[in-house]
């Protein structure tokens, strides 16, 4: 029996975002395949984190730059360690390679942090992208991270795409895992019809930056429009830790009702006529849009929204930049049951067509066997991770000494 050690940034939470789901999708694979998982964070276990114990998963707290984390790695001498974000690689991943240095190290990316951000800080600057993401330091740490590792999981194709075409990053170190869209509770010919929804309805971790955006730019600039020409409708916006910010959006006089942490996502989604997120930046896949088109929800976004989603094909409804266009739009489907119900229609197609097939996972188990055969020649190969786990990396484990003395 292998074993496997996850190094998590938070402790999994699958009904407070998209990246809580994935972490136990991942989890959930490695136990299918008989491996004995152990999963370690250095942060507070939060009232909404997973019970990962009673799935037979040995949990572990561990401290950040601190030397008690070689000695617990040493001893549990793992066969493969997977790094939650980049982040986490920084932080114990030379460690990692000195107590075990044959362990595989692996890191979900769980989204391009540097394309995330970089796209934030371009909403406001204006500049070109592809120039602000070659020059950011996040770019430059995450690509380093990337390059130390053996291999980097990559949620969306699209994203793969940025690595190949703008990092030229190399594709050996990579490996597409589609985020995984299905729910055997789900049953698409059982689901509530048009005449049965009512009210908008968007949905989204209050931490993650993107999404307070996307509610701070529904509440301002297209709601009032959605308004004007629908007096009555309402828009339901649930969230897990919504901050005292979040809450004051909360106007029932304006049909604008922040509903707080939604305890079960799929029912609320599936009751909702029309799912409306106007993301202005971001990365990955988005989970709202994906469990829309479970529920069979049609779903108003823009370009960022559907990216790793849509593929070539049509949208599960609209997706436009413009916020006049995004309110006649989201009205249009809410009023038009043949609109309504062709997008439902195209949701269910990308489902089918683009997330049906989970033979990645398979594939993947058999991508690691084979780095684990091959693992000197895979390093040798890869000079420029080498390189950087030769000079780059001391600055980060010299920091880490120090901060770990200075505790003292």
């Amino acid at each position: 029996m292998q074993k496997i050690l996850f190094i998590g940034a938070v402790w999994p939470e699958p009904k407070s975002s998209a990246g809580g789901t994935r972490l136990m999708q991942l989890l959930n694979l490695f136990l299918k395949n008989n491996w004995q998982v152990t999963y370690a964070s250095a942060t507070a276990e939060s009232e909404f984190a997973e019970d990962i114990q009673s799935l037979g998963i040995d949990q572990k707290s561990i401290e950040l730059n601190n030397e008690s984390f070689n000695a617990f790695v040493k001893e549990l001498n793992p066969e493969v360690v997977i790094f939650d974000r980049f982040t986490m690689e920084e932080q114990f991943g030379w460690r990692v390679a000195e107590a075990c240095p044959n362990a595989l190290r692996i890191i979900e990316t769980i989204d391009l942090h540097c394309l995330r951000l970089c796209r934030q800080q371009v909403l406001k600057t204006k500049e070109n992208l592809i120039d602000t993401l070659l020059s950011a330091d996040i770019s430059k740490r995450e690509m380093a991270s990337m390059y130390r590792s053996d291999l980097n999981l990559i949620i969306s194709d699209a994203e793969m795409d940025w690595l190949k075409d703008v990092f030229k990053f190399n594709k050996d170190l990579l490996f597409y895992l589609p985020y995984k869209i299905q729910n055997e509770s789900i049953v698409w010919s059982e689901l509530p019809g048009y005449e049965s929804r009512q009210d908008f309805v968007t949905i989204g971790n209050f931490k993650h930056e993107p999404n307070w955006d996307s509610v701070r730019y529904l509440k301002e600039k297209i709601w009032p429009l959605i308004l004007k020409k629908m007096p009555n409708v309402q828009l339901k916006v649930y969230g897990s830790y919504a901050s005292q910010k979040v809450e004051q959006l909360h106007n029932p006089k304006e049909g604008f009702y922040i509903m707080g942490r939604a305890e079960d996502a799929l029912e609320v989604m599936k009751n909702a006529r029309v799912c409306l997120a106007p993301l202005r930046f971001g990365a990955g896949i988005k989970g709202k849009l994906a469990e829309a088109m479970l529920c069979g929800t049609p779903s108003i976004t823009s370009e960022v929204g559907v990216e790793g989603l849509k593929g070539g094909m049509l949208w599960n409804g609209f997706v436009t930049e413009d916020a006049q266009e995004f309110a006649d739009q989201a009205i249009a489907f809410y009023q038009n049951k043949t609109e309504w119900e062709q997008a439902q229609q195209n949701g269910f197609n990308i489902l089918k067509s683009r997330f049906s097939d989970m033979s990645a996972e398979k594939d993947l188990v058999k991508k690691i066997a084979e780095l684990q055969n091959n693992l000197s020649k895979h390093r040798q190969t890869n000079f420029i991770g080498s390189m950087l786990m030769h000079h780059s990396i001391q600055s980060t484990k010299y920091l880490s000494k120090w901060i770990e003395e200075k505790n003292k």
